[in-house]
């Protein structure tokens, strides 16, 4: 990233996106020159709002100015938030009532088949001790069957009852429920009932969050859309008190527009719409980090991408194919299946944090799930932990200087985490510097097979991506999982900004908003037809837009189709014009085309007919982007000042501790190439480079990793001589 001069700060406009982890706040701040700040600040659970301003506060000094003018000369704060997913993760949530159309009120326990598992466990799913149903999100006593019903026409088959509704609201406002979800059948095909009884519960108790299930996901599945509701109604009170929290907050300090906060769609939202439908929410921070590196990508040229975002807390995993993410309809939480919109994320309780364990039956070491967190944190931050994590194993191994952490900021306690991993090697005949590159190895190889999954079960061969590596830990092991996948490169973006490139994303994300609708057509399809349903699901688009920015929105349009008789649906897009019924032809081919794709070349069936289920319109607005610079990528000699005081390292592929070169990354220049055994340093991560690696800085002023011996075979040192 090219930094422009300081200058005169109170004429900068500045983008800023704020992400919060589980253990560290990130904040990123872009200004009209392209100059990138990042800052770090250590979350602050379950006050999230306090670890935002810190972080904002941080960005502000590096500036060299007061958090208050930051925020009156902002453009745009965009916010991923982790409240939502935190509030699932811990059963935090709000005390849910449900009401559904009577006769049904045993849907959400029913799930559907394998007690809510959705194949990828396979031993919870043929072991049953291991896969129980997971605790209610609504007990039986809270949900409540109310008298009407709507036919799959949209027709008004038996009408509400009124008082018995009303009955019915008292019983769970009697019962002390915080929000009500609601839930009838075929309600997205005529929302009329579900609308009349949201105003009776907003006319007896006001203050009760409420969520109506056509609203959020008017889509064909009772018990995916019932979870849903329920789901958005769980974590609606805490989700939208913080962020009408941070929003005050972030006003007090002058800052008066509109806080957008980044979705698990991609994109970004209005506070106001998050705080009506916060399982948007979910998964966006993760997802702010594709975003970031579909713009990157595109200024690369690289239209295949594995990003892989290690945190302290876990290791997420996002795809970028033919320079799109792909994106799903359908998520799970807590076994529970739901309907949403989102972009793709894999993870696993993997990252810097992960606390390392032996299984005391089987006399093996594990790394994970359980996190340290930000509190106590890793043996090495000094904060009470006391068993080792993937940090301490890194302090151990050499990896990171434990006297110029965090840019100085920290001091780590390398003595302590020599002696807690010491004592978990003790009890498996292994040596310090073994039990820490046994923990570093089994949670890398954690990470490859994650990506395996999130590729080769899609029918993607991972040699055909390069591999984007971002988080505060994810340059530090992106050498081994990337070399087991035999991914083409790595990447780690912008240097020192890849600790912090979930924010990254979400300053440089664009406003998006997707509308759904079901509407079931056979083939052979009418170009008329079709373009009824386009046409409205585009007026409501440009109508939501319209009170929240001048500008006409860019339209995207998709339809879910299936062989008629299947259940599985096959995203095809649409022309972004209304179509014409010599384009039918071309819709229906690309369905094969995608089907064979996804499902092995012939598996689809011609002579079969087809069916359109959900129509589908991304109405997105183009927001200002950073200034990415290109420069000359021609080598070039390392600068002295560059080089730093090398450090003893453990080299797992060597089997020895050895005396290992280690750069200043924010020194080296644009075509500079590192080989390796070598680290590379910035202020908030380091970039291992193994035995038969090699480094050079792009002319984005990228680390980009290659993988067997380097086109120049030596670095160039200062002087211009090889580098050994």
């Amino acid at each position: 990233m090219t930094r422009g001069e300081p200058g005169d700060e109170s004429a900068m406009n500045y983008l800023i996106g704020l992400d919060i982890g589980g253990t560290f706040t990130d904040c990123v701040i872009i200004d009209t020159a392209g100059r990138v700040v990042c800052a770090k600040a250590p979350s602050t659970p379950p006050e999230f709002h306090t670890g935002v301003i810190d972080a904002l506060a941080a960005g502000a000094r590096q500036l060299g100015m007061s958090v208050e003018a930051l925020c009156k000369a902002a453009q745009v704060i965009s916010h991923g938030t982790t409240v939502g997913t935190n509030t699932l993760i811990q059963e935090r949530g709000a005390r849910v009532g449900l009401l559904t159309t009577r006769g049904h009120e045993d849907s959400l326990h029913i799930m559907r088949g394998s007690r809510g598992l959705n194949g990828k466990d396979i031993r919870a799913i043929t072991h049953f001790p291991d896969g129980i149903k997971p605790k209610p999100l609504v007990p039986k006593q809270l949900i409540e069957g109310v008298h009407e019903r709507i036919d799959s026409f949209g027709r008004v088959v038996v009408p509400l009852n009124l008082p018995a509704t009303e009955a019915a609201i008292d019983r769970l406002l009697d019962a002390g429920v915080e929000s009500i979800a609601i839930c009838f059948l075929w309600s997205f095909r005529n929302p009329a009932h579900e609308q009349a009884v949201r105003e009776l519960v907003e006319r007896r108790a006001g203050g009760v969050f409420t969520t109506c299930s056509a609203e959020l996901v008017p889509k064909w599945g009772e018990y995916e859309r019932m979870t849903a509701a329920v789901l958005n109604a769980y974590i609606g009170p805490v989700t939208s008190r913080y962020l009408r929290e941070i929003q005050g907050r972030l006003a007090a300090l002058g800052y008066h527009k509109p806080l957008q906060v980044t979705q698990c769609a991609g994109g970004s939202i209005s506070v106001e719409r998050a705080c009506v439908a916060p399982l948007l929410t979910l998964d966006s921070g993760p997802v702010s980090g594709v975003q970031g590196s579909q713009f990157l990508a595109g200024m690369l040229g690289e239209p295949n991408v594995i990003t892989t975002d290690m945190g302290g807390t876990s290791f997420d995993v996002g795809l970028i194919s033919d320079g799109r993410p792909i994106t799903v309809d359908r998520a799970w939480a807590r076994q529970y299946e739901y309907f949403i919109p989102k972009v793709e994320i894999e993870a696993i309780g993997a990252g810097g944090g992960s606390i390392a364990w032996i299984d005391e039956l089987a006399g093996t070491l594990h790394v994970g799930p359980d996190s340290a967190g930000a509190r106590p944190g890793p043996v090495c931050y000094g904060r009470g932990g006391t068993q080792p994590t993937v940090t301490d194993a890194s302090v151990v191994l050499g990896y990171l200087d434990a006297d110029n952490f965090a840019g100085g900021s920290i001091r780590l306690d390398r003595e302590a985490a020599t002696k807690s991993i010491e004592a978990l090697g003790s009890r498996l005949g292994m040596s310090v510097d073994e039990t820490a590159a046994g923990i570093a190895r089994i949670a890398e190889f954690k990470m490859a097979d994650l990506i395996r999954r999130a590729t080769v079960e899609k029918g993607l061969d991972p040699r055909d991506f390069v591999l984007f590596a971002f988080g505060g830990a994810g340059p530090m092991h992106a050498g081994v999982f990337a070399r087991e996948l035999d991914v083409r490169r790595v990447i780690i973006p912008q240097r020192k900004t890849a600790s912090t490139w979930c924010a990254f994303g979400a300053a440089s994300t664009d406003l998006l908003h997707v509308h759904e609708r079901v509407e079931i057509m056979s083939s052979p399809f009418r170009a008329d037809a079709l373009n009824l349903v386009i046409r409205d699901l585009a007026n409501a688009a440009r109508s939501q837009f319209a009170g929240e920015s001048d500008e006409a929105p860019r339209l995207e349009f998709s339809i879910d189709l299936r062989h008629r008789g299947q259940i599985n649906e096959v995203e095809v897009e649409l022309p972004d014009r209304e179509l014409g019924e010599e384009d039918v032809p071309a819709l229906v081919e690309r369905f094969y085309e995608r089907y064979d794709a996804m499902y092995g070349q012939g598996a689809s069936f011609r002579g079969a007919r087809l069916e359109a289920i959900t129509f589908r319109v991304r109405a997105s607005i183009v927001t200002p982007k950073p200034g990415l610079r290109a420069q000359s990528d021609t080598p070039a000699p390392v600068p002295a000042d560059a080089t730093r005081k090398p450090r003893d390292v453990y080299w797992t592929e060597l089997g020895v501790r050895t005396s290992t070169p280690v750069y200043d990354g924010e020194l080296l220049l644009t075509g500079n190439r590192i080989t390796g055994p070598a680290l590379v340093e910035t202020t908030d991560t380091t970039v291992v480079l193994g035995p038969d690696q090699s480094m050079i800085v792009d002319r984005l002023g990228n680390f980009a990793i290659e993988f067997g011996p380097p086109a120049n075979s030596a670095a160039t040192s200062p002087d211009g001589a090889s580098n050994p």
